[in-house]
């Protein structure tokens, strides 16, 4: 199974614990991100948090419904979070997110991930993917300004 590692960062207008603070609600990634439309069955799992995050992608005038299961490890003494993603079709995903302090009052988020496709199904989902990556990040910037 082909296997794509990419990553991006930005800097925000707030601090780590704050950021950190937000992205632990399984619910803020509806907002966060481009094509998930609900997030439901919420548990928390020793440190983790388990929850079924639903993608919708959309053909024209017809759209599929994702359900993907997610796996949130949380580091809260070096605000980092890992996100265990499986979704139907062998896709599998690992993403990797830190906040360090950055400037007076704002942080750096970079966040890399590794995907995990069947071949045919490859260029889709890594597009997916990077789209994906581009507007958590684009929206975590607006959410909470941009560090100078």
């Amino acid at each position: 199974m082909p296997v794509d590692r990419f990553g991006t960062s930005a800097r925000l207008g707030a601090p780590p614990a704050e950021v950190f603070e937000f992205l632990m609600d399984p619910r803020s990634y509806v907002e966060l991100a481009p094509l998930i439309v609900a997030v439901r069955d919420i548990q928390a799992d020793g440190d983790s948090v388990r929850y079924v995050s639903v993608e919708r992608f959309r053909f024209g005038p017809f759209h599929w419904d994702n359900p993907i299961k997610v796996t949130m490890t949380p580091t809260a003494s070096s605000h980092t979070l890992r996100s265990s993603v499986k979704s139907p079709g062998g896709v599998r995903l690992e993403a990797t997110l830190s906040l360090v302090p950055s400037g007076k009052d704002g942080s750096e988020v970079t966040e890399t991930v590794e995907l995990h496709s069947p071949w045919f199904m490859r260029s889709f989902v890594l597009r997916k993917a990077r789209e994906g990556q581009d507007g958590r990040v684009a929206n975590l910037a607006a959410r909470f300004g941009v560090s100078s």
